[in-house]
């Protein structure tokens, strides 16, 4: 009898105490995703600018045993303004071929002959767009991000990015933002009839 009562009395206090102890523990909240600081937004900015491949066609490169390598003074800095404009021959494009010159700047194609634009900090890239005038460069395909301005001409694959998700666009902003500024105006584009004379 005494080992019951003993043995009763243990559970109660056990039980007290794991109710006690149950209670006074503060539930579990999943964690609230922090806004990231500048330098992450920028870090994750640069991230995304490397793996969407943006150098490829915006970075001026010089040729090397290697194959090409970005210039890094002009890195997204465009189609280099000091460069001769080439033309194509007229019959290529006509047969539907697509080119792009040595450092893939400028491409030509039934849409005439177009260039990387400066992505630069610089007020000849987008050193005074706004993060919106981005957001509708990048997801709408619209030239400056300008309402009612013409298409990005080709080969900006714009219509890729239109479900990219706005914190991304932030991101890309922000590191796009913070390099160094490169003075470079990008020509206008070359028409289909002006090439095609």
């Amino acid at each position: 009898m005494k080992k019951i009562i003993l043995t009763s009395s243990m559970m109660l206090i056990f039980s007290a105490f794991l109710f006690t102890g149950c209670k006074n523990t503060p539930k579990t909240v999943a964690p609230v995703a922090a806004e990231p600081t500048p330098e992450q937004l920028v870090k994750r900015g640069e991230y995304l600018v490397a793996i969407m491949g943006c150098n490829d066609c915006h970075s001026p490169k010089q040729i090397t045993e290697q194959g090409p390598i970005v210039i890094k003074e002009s890195m997204l800095s465009g189609y280099p303004a000091d460069r001769p404009v080439q033309k194509a021959d007229p019959r290529v494009v006509r047969q539907g071929w697509i080119l792009f010159n040595f450092d893939l700047t400028s491409a030509v194609g039934e849409w005439g002959v177009s260039f990387s634009a400066n992505l630069t900090s610089d007020q000849t890239g987008i050193g005074n767009w706004t993060e919106e005038n981005f957001k509708r460069a990048l997801k709408e395909g619209k030239y400056k991000g300008l309402e009612g301005s013409r298409s990005l001409l080709p080969p900006m694959p714009w219509t890729n990015f239109v479900s990219i998700e706005d914190g991304d666009v932030k991101a890309i902003f922000a590191y796009l933002k913070s390099t160094r500024p490169v003075s470079n105006v990008v020509p206008m584009p070359v028409s289909p009839e002006e090439m095609l004379k």
